[in-house]
């Protein structure tokens, strides 16, 4: 063999070592995870954040999967699927709650905080309404890893999660205004889309974002007449684009708002305030201008409504009526249709974990990926979102300058 040819050998032969190489350390560095998933039924959600088949997907990567009894059973996945699927079936919230990662659909209550371990890591929406100083303060303490799932970003700086529930949420905001203008519920008896000769119904949907498009391309298809609204004139731009058609769209002008209000049959509140200081986007005056028997469906409930008169309801006793005026306001819609949501989220979670773990591990993680670090809420004890500090009149501290110290 000539020289060029044991140089092209020696070469080969270190590229293979370097790939060996690698993969052993990718090996070394990917961090088997435990993960807890508590049975919410008791709060009435019927979701669960990873299906039997995410469940499978998992153990096979070399993740501890544990479930108590019962968590899957309202959206229809049943225990002997999770236990087929190598997840540890357990009895009690007590016993999920020793796993290193806790993921549950519903947000962090007091009694939930009294069961964590110091340094647990755990994943859920915020709810401000429902969040609690108490439990927040007690987290700081017990030195937790708070994660609000509904305020992860990916690569493009869009909200996964939030995203997702958005498209479901938006079709069911429609569906739920339909069923509460009939006289099945007491309303006026009115189809949404009306008939040959007569006028279709009315709908006012505040926000161009994915719910209020998804609102939109629903109303729109059961033959509604549809406004938008927002404060930014891009995503109205957007909505038209992606609608395929035009809709009438405008930003926020007091008069032309009041009145598509005085006309309208229904009001989709379709805004994210987490953020944001925008506050209340319709006030009570203005809800005053409704027809009696209209609908408004405040689907921003979860973040504290955009509609002054709104308040939180349940889906055991989901409206009220004031001033006439039949408000649901309902926070976790999607649970309605569990099953769906729960292929939406293990289809985000199961890829995320998987990051993770390649990452070597959370807080390794959450130093490379600004998008999972946007998720905290508290991190090892530290409270970093300003709009639950001035909530509460607690500290917080900027996360990336927090990391940085580190």
């Amino acid at each position: 063999m000539d020289n060029s040819g044991k140089l092209l050998g020696a070469q080969i032969n270190r590229e293979w070592f370097l790939y060996q190489e690698k993969e052993v350390f990718a090996e070394y560095r990917q961090k088997r995870l435990t993960i807890g998933l508590p049975n919410e039924t008791e709060r009435r959600e019927n979701r669960v954040c990873l299906t039997p088949e995410a469940v499978a997907m998992m153990v096979d990567m070399g993740h501890t999967i544990m479930v108590q009894r019962g968590a899957g059973e309202a959206a229809h996945y049943h225990d002997r699927e999770y236990a087929d699927a190598g997840a540890q079936m357990l009895d009690t919230c007590e016993e999920v709650y020793t796993a290193d990662i806790i993921l549950k659909p519903t947000p962090v209550m007091q009694a939930d905080v009294e069961m964590m371990h110091d340094r647990q890591v755990i994943m859920s929406p915020i709810e401000l309404f429902e969040l609690r100083k108490e439990a927040v303060v007690e987290m700081m303490q017990k030195k937790i890893t708070a994660v609000g799932f509904d305020i992860l970003k990916d690569e493009n700086e869009t909200y996964p999660v939030v995203q997702m529930m958005s498209e479901i949420s938006g079709s069911s905001a429609i569906m739920i205004a339909s069923e509460y203008l009939s006289n099945s519920r007491e309303g006026k008896g009115i189809l949404l889309g009306g008939v040959t000769g007569i006028t279709p119904a009315e709908v006012v949907i505040l926000g161009a974002g994915t719910l209020g498009e998804y609102a939109a391309r629903t109303a729109l298809a059961l033959g509604a007449e549809v406004k938008v609204f927002d404060h930014s004139l891009e995503r109205l731009r957007r909505i038209n684009h992606c609608l395929g058609r035009r809709v009438y769209t405008s930003v926020f002008h007091k008069p032309v708002l009041e009145r598509a209000l005085l006309s309208a049959d229904v009001l989709i509140g379709a805004l994210r305030f987490f953020d944001d200081d925008l506050g209340i986007t319709v006030s009570e005056e203005q809800v005053r201008l409704m027809k009696q028997g209209a609908v408004i469906v405040d689907m921003s409930i979860e973040h504290g409504g955009c509609i002054e008169t709104s308040g939180p309801t349940t889906h055991e006793n989901p409206t009220y009526v004031y001033n006439g005026v039949i408000h649901y306001c309902v926070p976790n819609v999607p649970s309605r249709v569990a099953r769906t949501a729960s292929i939406a989220y293990s289809n985000l979670f199961t890829p995320l974990f998987d990051k993770i773990s390649r990452a070597g591990g959370f807080n390794a993680a959450i130093k490379n990926d600004k998008g999972l670090r946007h998720g905290l809420y508290v991190y090892n004890g530290v409270l970093t979102k300003r709009v639950i500090a001035d909530r509460y009149g607690l500290v917080s501290r900027d996360i990336d300058l927090l990391l940085a110290a580190f």
